[in-house]
């Protein structure tokens, strides 16, 4: 947990929503100089704001909302923070919360130097990020109609199919073995909705590898020598890192992929597991995803699950090359360096 330290003058916390806004702005001796509601509108803020500018930071909690007011900062030149909001349990702990006391609590954050920081991912990169996430979305949705199909055929105690029904030449025929015509029907909806989707996400990728080669081509060249990953599984995982330099030590990057366990303890002794969902998602299934490809591709990826599955089981065996392959991408992208097979097995 990363802390913003910095001294100001002025301290403006804001209890950010989609229509309305409540702004808290402190000086440095702990005094509210301005506590006020007001519509989300850009320049009725900065109006707000104006005669704090000499020496201000703005601090938000991390909110699907928050595009516009970084952007709104980094135009003019403002210090804006970024709040973590699993780690704000200043907040979220209260026994009586609304906006206006929301807003206070993130401004005196700011000035006791307590305020966690989440990363404020770059405009330029911001929206191919999206689309990635968006994507993987309708990638999701494609694959829970092909388990529907598949379930709907262990239902009714039909032959399995012979080959996977995910790809298209291997659909024909797959309705009319259904001899009730309303479920024809609805295995025949699941079909052309899966020819939908499929079609409008190659033409998705098209558009992202076409537009995202403008950002920072070595990178993802480094991330396509891992064994069994593609254009658009790299550009994920480029996209969710954005910037290898924000990560201090590997420990801290293998934290925020949730590749490590979170343990608690007290008094020296074991006191459960908790805040498993802080980090990035969308970050571990990509990792996740990687060390599936690459167990298709390597022999030797093969070789060290079956090894390890004889020590632990075949989870903890998972997790563990899970682990590994994110510690090496993380060296890789530091050190600007290929993957090389042999020397991630050899330790």
């Amino acid at each position: 947990m990363r802390f913003y330290k910095q001294q100001h003058q002025f301290y403006c916390g804001i209890d950010l929503h989609a229509r309305k806004m409540y702004v808290c702005i402190i000086d440095q001796k702990g005094k509210t100089r301005l506590h006020k509601n007001i519509p989300t509108d850009a320049e009725m803020f900065f109006e707000l704001i104006f005669p704090f500018l000499e020496d201000i930071v703005i601090g938000v909690e991390c909110v699907f909302c928050w595009y516009w007011i970084a952007d709104l900062c980094a135009q003019h030149s403002v210090a804006f923070v970024l709040g973590h909001a699993l780690y704000m349990k200043a907040i979220h702990g209260g026994k009586t919360k609304n906006d206006k006391i929301d807003s206070f609590k993130i401004a005196a954050l700011l000035r006791g130097g307590n305020f966690p920081l989440a990363y404020t991912y770059p405009a330029p990169m911001r929206a191919t990020r999206d689309l990635l996430r968006r994507r993987m979305y309708l990638s999701r949705r494609c694959g829970e109609l092909v388990a529907h199909i598949q379930n709907t055929n262990t239902q009714y105690n039909l032959p399995e199919f012979a080959k996977k029904i995910s790809r298209k030449y291997n659909r024909e025929g797959v309705a009319e073995r259904f001899e009730n015509p309303v479920v024809r029907k609805s295995v025949e909806v699941d079909l052309s909705m899966i020819d939908a989707l499929n079609q409008t996400l190659r033409q998705l990728e098209w558009y992202i590898e076409k537009t995202a080669r403008e950002h920072d081509y070595q990178t993802l060249y480094l991330l396509r020598s891992i064994p069994g990953v593609g254009q658009i599984l790299a550009l994920v995982i480029l996209y969710e890192i954005c910037d290898i330099k924000r990560f201090a030590t590997v420990q801290d990057f293998s934290s925020y992929a949730r590749l490590i366990r979170p343990v608690k303890e007290s008094d020296g002794k074991w006191a459960g597991k908790g805040n498993k969902k802080i980090g990035n998602h969308h970050l571990k299934w990509a990792i996740n995803e990687a060390v599936i490809l690459m167990l298709r591709e390597s022999e030797q990826a093969k070789h060290f699950v079956d090894r390890l599955t004889k020590k632990h089981n075949k989870g903890k065996a998972l997790g563990i090359l899970t682990h590994k392959l994110g510690r090496a991408i993380f060296f890789m992208l530091k050190n600007n360096e290929a993957f090389n097979m042999n020397r991630f097995f050899s330790s």
